[in-house]
């Protein structure tokens, strides 16, 4: 990984990832903690949460293939700075005339162009780290030894940005809440404007332009992605049980807080530590990944996936905070496995060109995730009680996993490209 990073352009990248990310986590948590001050109600927090993440889904896919599409060259910083102005709305919202609607309005605006950001710049990296090694050199090499390098070049970027992704999942809440326990929420926004600010100015020669033959419009693009998709059947296999996995993890966000203040009676702080330590854990797994470029990614993932469910599961036998915190290490790292193994097989699964649109679609399948996991966790915990709401998301998550490792086999070697196909391991490929 570490020569990955030399490309000065690459690691560039990596920090405009860093800081649009932080400035996600700590909208994010700024704009739940004023919602709820406000309402004091949770289904407002919940309807923020559908409107920054779960509506989005439905639109991302297009955004990105619009900037893929132009010719202009500056859209991603574009992105940025529209998500600076919308939260520096919303900050301002805050401190004159709150207004719900007009909130969640702003809030699914800035969560479709942080999540376009986000995929565009998943794309981006692995396409950086490919230029950096399609020398002249490379076309003395075998075929198969070239797409050998080439496919190890991107996941050590995938790896890179994972670590890069851990950081701000443990470092942008905890300053979130100290800031809005400081300063307020509308002080947290405005420095999260300028979070935005810095990403769009260091991303302002970035052109992830794809040049296409045939039509041009997005739709084109979108049917284009589509079709790929239903075409490789390892990869509609991959998505389909991945979407399922993610369904039960995302419906544990609900259950975690009625599982600190009502089973474990820990309160806030060991609700905020039972956080910590997944986002270490997360941490954890994402260096695990970048020291395990040799492995095969379907083994990984399935892995990855495992370790989640184990984790609810030991959440539902928990006698106590610290076995809890464990537990959630542990999913943790599984988190950091599995996110940046997904990622690569994808990529390594589709062409080229279709990289920003298929990292659009991840983001927009997880999304869609959040909006049917949320509303499955808090009705698991209404029919019955935290522990047993852990114990049906984490025995789904660990089936899922076993759906992975079942499909994860060789199979089919599908094009990276119009013309030259993917080497790829055990494993590897999903199968149908």
């Amino acid at each position: 990984m570490q020569s990955t990073l030399k490309s000065p352009r690459l690691r560039r990248i990596l920090v405009a990832y860093t800081a649009n990310r932080l400035g996600t986590w700590v909208g994010y948590v700024a704009l739940s903690l004023a919602v709820f001050d406000h309402t004091h109600s949770a289904l407002a927090v919940a309807a923020l949460l559908l409107a920054g993440q779960a509506l989005p889904a439905f639109v991302v896919p297009a955004v990105v293939a619009r900037v893929e599409s132009s010719r202009r060259g500056s859209e991603l910083s574009g992105l940025c700075l529209f998500e600076a102005v919308a939260t520096a709305v919303m900050a301002i919202l805050l401190l004159s005339a709150f207004w719900l609607p007009a909130i969640l309005l702003l809030a699914a605006l800035d969560g479709t162009a942080a999540l376009a950001a986000s995929a565009l710049l998943r794309a981006e990296v692995a396409r950086v780290a490919r230029e950096g090694v399609e020398a002249p050199g490379m076309a003395a090499l075998p075929e198969e030894n070239r797409d050998e390098v080439v496919n190890d070049a991107e996941r050590k970027a995938n790896a890179a940005l994972n670590v890069a992704f851990s950081i701000t999942f443990v470092l942008g809440p905890a300053f979130a809440g100290v800031m809005v326990a400081a300063a307020g929420a509308p002080a947290a926004l405005f420095i999260d404007v300028g979070s935005f600010l810095i990403c769009g100015a260091l991303l302002i020669d970035l052109h992830p332009h794809i040049e296409e033959a045939g039509d041009d419009s997005v739709r084109a693009r979108l049917r284009a992605a589509w079709r790929h998709i239903n075409e490789a059947p390892s990869l509609r296999s991959l998505l389909s049980i991945e979407a399922v996995a993610l369904m039960f993890a995302e419906s544990a966000a609900p259950i975690q807080v009625a599982f600190a203040k009502a089973t474990l009676h820990v309160g806030d702080g060991g609700y905020g530590l039972l956080l910590s330590a997944w986002g270490a854990g997360a941490l954890l797994g994402s260096l695990v990944f970048a020291r395990s470029l040799s492995r095969s990614l379907g083994v990984l993932l399935s892995a990855g996936t495992f370790a989640v469910g184990l984790a609810y599961v030991g959440f539902a036998a928990a006698p106590s905070l610290i076995v809890a915190c464990f537990a959630a290490l542990i999913g943790g790292v599984g988190n950091g496995v599995e996110l940046p193994s997904l990622n690569s097989l994808i990529q390594q699964l589709s062409p080229k060109h279709l990289h920003g649109r298929m990292m659009g679609a991840v983001e927009s399948l997880t999304a869609l995730c959040v909006a049917i996991g949320l509303p499955l966790g808090g009705a698991l915990v209404a029919v019955s009680s935290p522990r047993i709401a852990f114990l049906v998301v984490g025995l789904g998550a660990a089936m899922a996993s076993a759906g992975l490792l079942r499909v994860s086999r060789n199979g089919p070697v599908l094009a990276a490209d119009d013309e030259t196909p993917v080497a790829v391991t055990q494993g590897d490929v999903i199968a149908p």
